[in-house]
C-alpha cells in the first residue's frame, strides 16, 4: 500500500498564488507510491478538501468544484474534517502555505494538536522564521553578521511619523529597504531613495503587518543557500540572484520573470564555505527542521558574507531556487520530496520519545 499525503496550499496571505504554484509542481512530481489528498484554502479562509491546485484560479476561489477526490467522506463534513477525519485518511501532511496563516506556526500548531506528522519546521521555528524582527534578534544573539536595521510598530508610524522618519534617516540613511515583518516573496517591500519614498514605503508596509522592519542598503551579491535535514542538516551549493529590476521584488520574481538564477554563485572557495557553514548555523539557531533557504549578501566592497534571512517554507516550484539548488547538488525534485517526507516521519518519531 502506498503513502497518503495531504497537501495543504493556498491560504489567506499575499503569497496565495505562489503557494498554488508550489503545490501544483509537487502534485506533478510525486512518484506513483505517493497518493495526494489536496486541501485548498481560499483567500477568505474556506478549506476545500479534494481541490487540486490546477483547479484554482488566481483569485483563490475554485474554478470548478473538486472533481478528483479520492474519498468523499472528507467532503461530507468539510467544517470538521481536519481534527476528526484527516488523521484517519492520511499518513502525513505537507503544508505548502507561504506567508502568514501558514508559514508562521499557525498550521503547524493545528497539525501538532491533530497528532499528524508534517513536512517542515515546527511551531517555534516557523514563527521566528516568519517574523523578521524576531529572526534578526536571534541572529544578533548568536553573533551572526547582519546588516543594520530598525523595527517600529505600525501605531508608532501612525502616531509619530516625524520621529520615525528622523530616526531612520539618522541611523540608516538612503537608500534603505522597508519591509512588513511578517511577509515573504517580497510582498509589501519597497526601496526608499528619499524622504517621500520612505513615507510611502512605510505606509505600504504597514498595510501588511503591525511590525515594520527597516534595513540599511547593502551593496552586494544576493546569494541563497538551501538547507535540508533535521538535527544534522546539510547545505546545498549556493546560488545567486541577479535581479531584473532595482531589487528582487514580487513582480520580478513571479510576473516579469526578468531575474536570473546563477548556480553555482560566483564566489571564492572561502566565501562558498562560509555561506554553507552559516546557512547550517542559521537553520539550527531557530531550531528549523526539514527544509529552509537562507539568504545572504556578499558585499562587493570587502567580500564579507552577511546573513539576511531564513525562509522555512521557500518557494517550491520546480524552477524555484530551493529545488534548483538541490538539483545542482545532486538531489532531483522528486527525490527531494521523498527526503522531506522521510524527515517529517523522523522528526515525528523523535518527538514521540518525549514525555508529555
Amino acid at each position: 500500500m502506498g503513502l497518503r499525503m495531504a497537501l495543504i496550499y493556498g491560504g489567506q496571505s499575499g503569497e496565495h498564488e505562489v503557494s498554488v504554484m508550489s503545490a501544483s509542481s509537487v502534485v506533478k512530481a510525486v512518484t506513483g507510491n505517493i497518493e495526494i489528498l489536496p486541501i485548498g484554502i481560499t483567500k477568505d479562509g474556506q478549506w476545500i478538501p479534494g481541490l487540486f491546485p490546477e483547479e484554482v484560479v488566481n483569485t483563490g476561489r475554485p474554478e470548478v468544484m473538486p472533481s478528483k477526490v479520492q474519498d468523499d467522506s472528507l467532503l461530507q463534513n468539510p467544517s470538521g474534517f481536519l481534527l476528526g477525519s484527516l488523521k484517519k485518511q492520511v499518513d502525513l501532511v505537507f503544508p505548502l502555505l507561504h506567508g502568514p496563516m501558514g508559514e508562521d506556526g499557525t498550521i503547524q500548531g493545528l497539525l501538532e494538536l491533530a497528532g499528524l506528522p508534517y513536512v517542515g519546521a515546527g511551531i517555534a521555528a516557523s514563527a521566528i522564521g516568519m517574523d523578521k524582527a524576531l529572526m534578526k534578534a536571534i541572529f544578533c544573539q548568536q553573533g551572526f553578521p547582519i546588516g543594520d536595521y530598525l523595527v517600529f510598530l505600525r501605531k508608532e508610524w501612525e502616531n509619530e511619523p516625524d520621529r520615525i522618519i528622523t530616526e531612520i534617516e539618522a541611523a540608516l540613511g538612503y537608500p534603505c529597504f522597508i519591509k512588513p515583518a511578517n511577509m515573504g516573496s517580497s510582498v509589501g517591500i519597497s526601496k526608499a531613495l528619499d524622504r517621500q519614498g520612505l513615507k510611502e514605503a512605510l505606509t505600504l508596509a504597514s498595510s501588511y503587518d503591525r511590525k515594520l522592519v527597516i534595513e540599511a542598503f547593502l551593496d552586494g551579491q544576493e546569494v541563497e543557500c538551501a538547507v535540508l535535514g533535521n538535527d544534522q542538516p546539510e547545505a546545498s551549493i549556493p546560488g545567486e540572484i541577479i535581479p531584473g529590476a532595482e531589487f528582487y521584488s514580487y513582480e520580478d520574481k513571479y510576473i516579469k520573470n526578468d531575474s536570473k538564477l546563477v548556480i553555482p554563485a560566483a564566489l571564492t572557495q572561502k566565501q562558498e564555505a562560509e555561506v554553507k557553514e552559516l546557512a547550517v548555523k542559521v537553520f539550527k539557531a531557530i531550531d528549523c527542521a526539514g527544509m529552509g533557504r537562507v539568504d545572504f549578501f556578499v558585499l562587493r566592497k570587502d567580500g564579507r558574507v552577511i546573513v539576511n534571512e531564513i525562509n522555512t517554507i521557500p518557494g517550491f516550484t520546480q524552477i524555484s531556487m530551493y529545488p534548483k539548488l538541490w538539483e545542482a547538488t545532486g538531489v532531483s525534485y522528486p527525490k527531494l520530496i521523498e527526503q522531506l517526507i522521510d524527515l517529517a516521519f523522523e522528526r515525528f518519531k523523535e518527538k514521540r520519545r518525549t514525555r508529555s
